[in-house]
């Protein structure tokens, strides 16, 4: 008994050791683990605000969106594009199409159900606001097939030429009125979300 006593302190000893010996080099690894990740992350902040897109760049700017709409009873695709006018205007137009549609009454949606144009105003606001180059705000007002209404929306750049935008939209006035109950497709507040690319760049 005495001598497998001190087999098993000898053994805990030797467990110590090893488990001190391990969590030092671990320890060691660790902080060189760390000093590797933040130099990395340095590097990588560093290029992306020297490769940063301006978000809008005033006359002749051009920003393409591409992304999903969502709004109650359907989810589509849709996409616009916006040309600068002048420091802070822009114009542009949109196209939508749902492809996810609930039926209504055993009624599934037509294709003037599905289908919204829209010709659009912007107020690009970022530089007004202070903010940095590659983000832009910009409220606006849109006339479509269904309704006039108002936007506001928003983008952000991380690389030369690409970045992603949100956008909500609301009616004012709708004046389209659909002969089963399909009235409130794209003529209802809706979220627009996706990328946007440079052309301009």
């Amino acid at each position: 008994d005495k001598i497998k006593n001190e087999q098993r302190l000898l053994g805990a000893q030797n467990f110590k050791n090893l488990i001190f010996i391990f969590a030092k080099v671990f320890k060691f690894n660790k902080i060189k683990i760390m000093k590797k990740i933040f130099a990395s992350a340095m590097i990588f902040t560093v290029g992306l605000v020297m490769a940063q897109t301006d978000a809008y760049k005033g006359v002749g700017d051009i920003k393409v969106n591409l992304g999903a709409n969502l709004q109650d009873g359907g989810t589509g695709i849709v996409s616009s594009v916006d040309y600068g006018l002048g420091e802070s205007f822009s114009i542009g137009a949109q196209a939508g199409y749902l492809l996810g549609v609930k039926e209504i009454g055993g009624e599934i949606p037509k294709f003037g159900d599905r289908f919204d144009l829209k010709v659009r105003l912007n107020a690009n606001l970022g530089s007004v606001l202070k903010l940095p180059s590659n983000v832009d705000v910009y409220p606006g007002l849109n006339l479509g097939l269904k309704n006039f209404g108002g936007h506001l929306g928003a983008r952000y750049f991380f690389d030369k030429g690409f970045g992603l935008y949100t956008e909500m939209q609301f009616p004012i006035a709708k004046y389209k009125k659909s002969e089963i109950a399909f009235d409130d497709l794209n003529n209802q507040f809706a979220v627009n979300i996706g990328v946007s690319f440079d052309i301009d760049n």
